[in-house]
């Protein structure tokens, strides 16, 4: 049956594959987002589909329209952009959250929270299950974008308890693919940018630290699972991909399949700055029927062949607008 849905932040990285995704499937979508972060190049291929509309609007603010299902995906993601405006930052996951959850709750429509890894802060268990409470600095300089995404989940979680809404939350890990900014500031643009421009590449720290990398079609693919599930099935649940990569192991990757000339320079790591990450993805496999099956070679080849592309047309480089 034919839905309206609803996508904040759906001109960003992830928004604009989940728009497209939804437009395949024969959805009327609308996408809405402040262009802090997104772009309208992200969607631009999208904008002669007749199900398909983009309207700027801020999610700290109320919006007033009428669908059957809501995303919520609005919210800078990288360190760069969020801690650019961090007061923002936590309005965005905190008020955005209450007025998306208002907004569900009069349509009694069905509502998903894209929350994060990064509740988890510099976790002591690992791997990372959804029992595990977290480690997180709440007055460090990440804090608006973990804490922010903390409150969001205690609302969505207090409005399926308080409201019985339909409502359900996932913890996204590190996701990556075309479209992804290339001066966000995370790992994988930044290595694939500078290798491109045959820079060095910076690594913060030894390298030793790790991360689990999951391309950004599947994570498209769990969260739409997620939201066909039935009402008992709220989460959270950890998307991402539970195979482990250490940044050394990243950056050495990305050189061979560029072929470029760049070195690899280290510099101190950041304040906060998780030293493992990894999903136990156990319940997405029993609840979604879901795991990632792209291995990071591939995925790393399409996503170069994206920016490789986007650094031949300087003209068209995204920019927050």
């Amino acid at each position: 049956m034919l839905k309206r849905i609803l996508v904040t932040g759906g001109a960003g990285f992830l928004g604009s594959h989940l728009c497209e995704r939804l437009l395949d499937a024969g959805n009327e979508v609308l996408c809405v987002d402040n262009f802090f972060t997104g772009t309208r190049r992200n969607v631009s291929h999208l904008l002669d589909r007749k199900p398909f509309e983009i309207l700027r609007h801020d999610i700290t603010f109320p919006l007033y329209v009428e669908v059957d299902e809501i995303y919520n995906l609005a919210c800078p993601a990288s360190p760069i952009h969020y801690q650019f405006d961090p007061v923002q930052t936590t309005k965005t996951s905190v008020m955005g959250a209450i007025n998306m959850l208002g907004l569900a709750k009069r349509l009694k429509a069905k509502v998903l929270q894209a929350s994060t890894s990064e509740v988890y802060g510099d976790p002591v268990e690992h791997p990372q299950r959804e029992e595990y409470w977290g480690n997180v600095n709440p007055v460090g300089i990440r804090a608006c974008y973990d804490e922010g995404k903390r409150c969001a989940e205690t609302l969505f979680f207090d409005y399926i308890r308080q409201h019985q809404l339909p409502a359900k939350v996932v913890r996204i890990f590190n996701t990556y693919g075309p479209r992804m900014h290339p001066n966000d500031g995370r790992v994988v643009s930044n290595f694939v940018v500078q290798a491109l421009k045959g820079e060095d590449i910076t690594i913060y720290g030894d390298g030793s630290q790790s991360r689990s990398f999951c391309y950004v079609d599947e994570i498209v693919e769990a969260m739409i699972r997620m939201m066909a599930t039935p009402p008992e099935v709220t989460g959270p649940i950890n998307i991402g991909n539970p195979v482990e990569f250490t940044i050394l192991d990243l950056a050495r990757m990305v050189i061979e399949i560029t072929g470029s000339k760049s070195q690899i320079r280290f510099k101190d790591l950041p304040s906060d700055d998780p030293k493992q990450r990894q999903p136990d993805i156990t319940r997405a496999r029993a609840e979604l029927g879901w795991e990632p099956k792209i291995e990071l070679r591939e995925g790393l080849t399409k996503t170069i062949a994206y920016f490789e592309e986007l650094l031949l047309n300087p003209n068209v480089v995204p920019r927050p607008e």
